[in-house]
């Protein structure tokens, strides 16, 4: 599965409390890191010497914390106060049925008062039926636009990254206007600009 890390990049967001441009209404971006180096390892199970599943804690704005859980090379992201808070949320759950991963990338957007109100992370989708030339699963790229506390944290909407050239921007407006009136467990994840492989992959069926 393909991931990016930049270690400058990561170094320098992590130390600023407001990166990225301005919206409407004072809504920003600040960005925040999920790559191995930068979590703290809580769970673990090998296989023959490799991890099988782990999860990790790692450090995101205004005192929250992503959790990642990986698990027979599938991911679930979550996010809470502590790295209970965050297993016990239905994000913690929302999982796709093909082989996963998620860039290392976390996108936060804040309201006017400084507040993260959702997250934006690009995930890759292994699409068994479009191998490459050794035979393994190419993937397909997908945003997923998460709410954040007060309330629930779940999947809020999907942007297919191939068949939305805006997909940063589909993603960020989806974020903005869906994320703090969304209903966790009533309201159904919403599939926003055009569909796509990725976003296929990932719906039930």
């Amino acid at each position: 599965m393909s991931r990016f890390s930049s270690a400058a990049m990561v170094a320098t967001i992590l130390t600023c409390t407001a990166i990225g441009a301005v919206y409407a209404g004072g809504i920003s971006s600040v960005y925040s890191s999920t790559a191995d180096k930068d979590c703290r390892k809580v769970s673990g199970f090998k296989v023959d010497g490799a991890d099988y599943a782990a999860g990790r804690v790692c450090r995101g704005p205004a005192g929250l914390v992503v959790l990642k859980d990986e698990n027979d090379l599938r991911e679930t992201i979550s996010a809470g106060r502590t790295g209970n808070a965050a297993a016990n949320q239905p994000a913690a759950s929302q999982g796709f049925g093909p082989f996963n991963s998620t860039t290392n990338t976390v996108e936060w957007r804040l309201g006017g008062n400084g507040k993260p109100f959702a997250m934006i992370q690009r995930w890759h989708i292994a699409d068994n039926d479009d191998p490459d030339k050794d035979g393994r699963p190419q993937t397909k790229q997908m945003l997923v636009v998460t709410r954040l506390p007060p309330g629930a944290v779940c999947h809020v909407a999907y942007v297919d990254v191939k068949a939305n050239p805006d997909a940063n921007e589909v993603a960020r407006k989806a974020a903005d206007e869906a994320a703090r009136g969304f209903t966790c467990g009533t309201d159904k994840v919403k599939v926003m600009g055009a569909s796509g492989r990725a976003v296929e992959l990932t719906l039930p069926r």
